[in-house]
């Protein structure tokens, strides 16, 4: 799932913070800028009510970062970066080692061609190559992004058809294209047992879920209800998948929904949580809270599993984390800032998680990366 998706949703954008790696807990109050979330500017770290988080530091310092996702000796992460100090416009895949110090300004290593739009990267087993999703072959440049004012208002989001599935070395070379249909091919995740890749397609003439072996073969389709599945993530045992869905029901929404998907847009501004087996059997929604839940990733006991939402924002105008078990019991908020928390993931060994936030920017619209132990 994008980032873009969020700031337009949020009304804000995202990156570049000049804070210290420690823990920061200093606030600074001021008018606050007409475009960004918050009612004051407050320059924190980790805020006190997050009693599952310690040792916080911030990893990225400048333009939007974002779904940042471990590698599987737990040592390194691959991240979705858009920085004019690396004169990109458009999102680009990278790698950084979680010791690696960026707040000087040094640019980590860049996976993806440097052409087009990329999104959604993971490791592939062994840590050597990486699968990611990009547009490059479809255009050099970044691909449109439609206006609300086209769209009354709305805030719709491309599902672009030139996205394919790829993989490169950790140095950038590419090494495959796994995906050539017609349409959507984005969004894979990889399962801990590195023996599958779990992607959203088009392919099927709507956005279901799609799981296929690490080299491409044996595609298989997982969801097969009307409307926009995706985001999914394997749980720790490689066996159920959680994933987000917007799925229309009424006769409006149905004709909305599939207007929109014949020029390439949707609009996922209310979103659930689902878990399933692997091929889609026993489907459960586990979350009835309207508004958007997305970018969900399971605890490591398989049994909860952590969510950005905008349920519990009287004007839906901000997202935190949350956990819920996989029953749809036990919700409780996990993270606290005012504008922007997303894109939570834990490390293979369980004791840290690392998240994007709009935390502690000085009022700019920078998101960045951000490392936490994990307390139970």
């Amino acid at each position: 799932m994008k980032i873009k998706f969020i700031l337009v949703l949020t009304v804000i954008s995202i990156l570049s913070c000049k804070s210290t790696q420690e823990e920061k807990k200093t606030t600074t109050h001021k008018k606050e800028d007409a475009a960004s979330g918050a009612t004051t500017i407050v320059n924190v770290v980790h805020y006190p009510q997050e009693k599952h988080l310690t040792n916080i530091k911030q990893l990225t310092f400048g333009g939007d970062n974002a779904e940042a996702y471990w590698s599987f000796d737990g040592k390194k992460l691959v991240f979705q970066a858009t920085n004019p100090a690396w004169d990109l416009s458009c999102d680009q895949i990278f790698t950084m080692n979680i010791s690696d110090d960026l707040s000087n300004g040094s640019k980590p290593q860049l996976i993806s061609t440097g052409l087009g739009r990329t999104t959604c990267s993971y490791f592939l087993p062994g840590d050597s190559t990486i699968v990611y999703s990009s547009t490059h072959l479809g255009s050099k440049d970044c691909p449109e992004v439609p206006k609300k004012e086209d769209y009354g208002g709305k805030y719709v989001w491309p599902v672009y058809e030139t996205f394919d599935i790829f993989v490169a070395d950790v140095n950038g070379k590419m090494v495959k294209q796994l995906t050539n249909e017609t349409g959507y091919d984005a969004e894979p995740t990889v399962s801990p047992k590195g023996d599958k890749i779990v992607f959203t397609s088009t392919r099927s003439g709507d956005l279901e879920l799609f799981t296929m072996n690490i080299d491409g073969s044996d595609v298989q389709q997982v969801t097969n209800e009307l409307g926009y599945d995706g985001g999914a993530f394997f749980s720790p045992d490689g066996t159920k998948l959680i994933f987000r869905s917007s799925r229309p029901k009424t006769e409006k929404e149905i004709k909305e929904y599939k207007d929109l998907l014949e020029q390439g847009l949707v609009m996922p501004t209310n979103m659930e949580l689902y878990v399933c087996n692997v091929d889609g059997s026993n489907m459960k929604k586990i979350t009835n809270l309207g508004s958007a839940n997305w970018a969900p990733f399971f605890h490591p006991n398989g049994e909860k599993v952590l969510f950005s939402t905008n349920h519990h924002k009287e004007k839906h105008d901000g997202f935190n984390l949350f956990m819920i078990n996989v029953d749809g019991s036990g919700l409780e908020q996990i993270t606290f800032d005012a504008v922007f928390d997303a894109f939570p993931m834990f490390s293979p060994n369980g004791k840290q998680l690392v998240f994007s936030s709009n935390r502690n920017n000085g009022g700019t619209h920078e998101t960045n990366l951000f490392l936490a132990d994990w307390v139970e």
